[in-house]
């Protein structure tokens, strides 16, 4: 048996499936989109079995891309969730035979309430079919199951359908990258734009030695703040110089290298230094990797240190 061969047929059955509905989007799909606009309230899903699922699904696009979304089962409506749904909100039912017993029972008590209902199915004509006040075609030539029973094509549709609601709507609403991150804090994209160099920057414990620091003593210091390198400042606190492990090992190769040389005399002067602590770290990161470093240096406007920022910090934290 040649499994790459149904992988391919498979995926090009539902692939044509996809290519074909895109032809025929209807006057009912921009009705669906308009009428969610309008929505005062919230987009419900609801569907069961394999429906179910792509509805949740799609629910929770929907959320997290601007329209405030839940999924609801249809059993769990029928006993007592019902009160979920106001008239203020949109249903959004998904059954792709529109007769799915479970979602047909609570479809008057939906038009009681007087919310807005939008079909999914492939049956105008089926019990969804009617009660929706618009309806959005879910019509497949075939299942790509070798039987052409289980669902699919169809279930492929209709989480495409869904996908391209919540484009329309994003598009409509003139969604951003930063009104996604909002809602996705935790990601990698809410790490760029909201995490800042003053949320990951040492303050406290700091390696800082004198300008007239003992390279041995600077040396305890360096070991001391596992930073791999000392902050060098004048009498004044301000930023003189940095001296790092590095800095220590070349100098060992010099001839008159002394143990109780003043420490400025190996480190590097006028280090990279950033006064603007509220800067996105991601921003931080292209600054640290322009200026090939590994230690960024946040000062005041004196140049007195506030904080240092490691390029380890950066990438433990999943900063990129």
């Amino acid at each position: 048996m040649n499994y790459k061969e149904i992988a391919q047929e498979t995926l090009n059955i539902e692939a044509q499936t996809l290519l074909l509905a895109s032809k025929n989007v209807t006057d009912a799909f921009e009705k669906a989109v308009e009428t969610i606009l309008a929505c005062e309230g919230k987009l419900v899903v609801t569907g069961v079995g394999k429906s179910g699922l792509i509805g949740a699904k799609m629910a929770a696009t929907f959320a997290s891309t601007g329209t405030p979304s839940f999924f609801l089962h249809p059993t769990e409506a029928l006993h007592g969730d019902l009160g979920m749904i106001s008239s203020n909100d949109v249903v959004v039912a998904i059954s792709y035979s529109g007769e799915s017993e479970e979602l047909s029972s609570i479809l008057p008590h939906i038009k009681r309430f007087g919310t807005p209902l939008i079909g999914m199915t492939r049956d105008k004509n089926s019990t969804l079919g009617q009660y929706s006040d618009i309806v959005i075609d879910v019509v497949v030539e075939k299942e790509a199951c070798p039987l052409d029973i289980a669902p699919t094509s169809s279930t492929t549709l209709t989480l495409a359908l869904g996908d391209a609601l919540a484009v329309c709507l994003m598009k409509a609403r003139n969604f951003k990258k930063s009104d996604f991150a909002s809602f996705h804090p935790g990601g990698a994209l809410g790490k760029q734009l909201f995490i800042k160099v003053s949320n990951l920057m040492q303050s406290k414990n700091l390696p800082i030695v004198g300008k007239h620091t003992k390279v041995k003593e600077a040396i305890l210091k360096i070991s001391e703040g596992r930073l791999g390198t000392a902050l060098v400042v004048d009498e004044d606190k301000k930023l003189m110089a940095l001296v790092s492990d590095g800095d220590i090992r070349r100098a060992l190769l010099q001839k008159d290298f002394s143990l109780d040389d003043d420490v400025l005399k190996y480190a590097t002067l006028n280090p990279s230094t950033c006064q603007n602590e509220d800067m996105l770290a991601s921003e931080a990161l292209v600054l640290i990797e322009e200026k090939k470093i590994q230690l960024l240096v946040i000062t005041d406007e004196n140049k007195k240190v506030k904080g240092v920022l490691h390029i380890h910090t950066l990438i433990e934290k999943g900063i990129s």
